[in-house]
């Protein structure tokens, strides 16, 4: 029997082997684990782990099904369709638990660091050249847009709109996705818009409108995540934990591209290589003009952010029952893994 104990032996044994034994049956004894995920930057680490063997050392075979929404897959991860998504926060998780569908977020995938927002809010140029916008404040009877109900995305506009003494109907709310938002700001008909990379730096370099962090009203908001499907949890716990190892170490090559606000760091023309690869964002020039995401390289979570988000989605009726934050979220796996790899520590 692999307990969770034996698999630390056999990580520590040797830091990066695959764990377990042996599968009798199976081609190479490799695990194929399907992961569902939009194919955007702050997927990074998905396709880092691919490039440079973690998934290979941890004998896992990775399988990248597209889909562009969390809420896309929250029905086929809970039906153990696919293993793992790579989504946005929301209302859908609190709604899934309180129909018992056991969909748990185990790690970051992209959040508001210091320096490195997940999402900024682009105001059209116009308002700001005219000095018609100068601070948050000036957000009220604006045309603001997100890109859905219930997303965390909009518990940021509604921080940004507290953090002024505003509230979230003090701003008219349109809904639409991230590349109409640009030709909305761009005709008038959009005053805002919270926006991630490379969205945020197709808008400035257009000169549609001027960013404005999310860090400096939300920092460290926890806005995409690893997710894990019950049937994964249950059934492959133990290739949960090599996912997870394997995750980390990626997750750490990426910060090692990331310097003063940029890919900047000592890995960042790998990692820009591989985005080009396996993003549809073709252009190497435009990650030299992104603000990359945040990305815990401990794989913590900011639970009080999730908290924060999930009074949000109670206050705008999103979220049915009573569900908690605990009942979303289990960072065991990412606990089991950092007992390994220790904590981490900038080069």
């Amino acid at each position: 029997m692999v307990t969770r104990r034996n698999t630390l032996k056999l990580l520590g044994a040797g830091a990066a082997l695959a764990i377990g034994a042996p599968r009798l049956g199976r081609a190479a004894d490799v695990d194929e684990v399907q992961i569902a995920s939009p194919a955007v930057i702050s997927d990074a680490p998905l396709f880092i782990a691919e490039h440079k063997g973690y998934w290979a050392e941890q004998k896992i075979r990775m399988k990248i099904i597209n889909m562009q929404t969390g809420p896309q897959m929250i029905a086929p991860l809970g039906a153990g369709q696919i293993d793992i998504a790579a989504a946005a926060t929301s209302a859908g998780l609190f709604n899934a638990a309180t129909r018992g569908i056991g969909v748990k977020i185990v790690a970051d995938k992209g959040s508001n660091q210091p320096g490195y927002a997940y999402v900024s809010l682009l105001v059209r140029k116009e308002l700001v050249d005219s000095g018609k916008f100068k601070t948050m404040r000036d957000l009220k009877g604006l045309k603001v847009a997100e890109p859905g109900k219930g997303g965390s995305t909009g518990s940021t506009v509604n921080q940004a709109l507290k953090s002024v003494g505003l509230a979230y109907d003090d701003v008219s709310h349109v809904v639409v996705g991230f590349p109409e938002m640009l030709t909305g700001m761009e005709n008038g008909a959009i005053d805002a818009a919270i926006l991630p990379e490379p969205f945020n730096t197709f808008g400035r370099n257009r000169g549609i409108g001027v960013r404005f962090s999310s860090e400096a009203f939300y920092p460290r908001q926890t806005i995409a995540v690893v997710l894990y499907g019950n049937d994964f949890i249950a059934k492959r716990a133990e290739v949960a934990e090599r996912f997870m190892f394997a995750y980390l170490k990626a997750v750490r090559f990426y910060n090692g591209a990331i310097k003063d606000g940029h890919f900047a760091g000592p890995n960042a023309g790998e990692v820009i290589d591989i985005l080009t690869k396996e993003t549809r964002y073709k252009d190497p020039a435009l990650y030299k003009d992104v603000v990359p995401n945040g990305c815990d390289p401990d794989g913590k979570l900011d639970l009080a952010s999730i908290e924060t988000d999930l009074a949000f989605w109670r206050e705008q009726k999103y979220v049915e029952g009573d569900p908690k934050v605990a009942d979303v979220v289990d960072q065991s796996y990412v606990e089991t893994a950092l007992k390994v790899l220790g904590p981490y520590r900038a080069s």
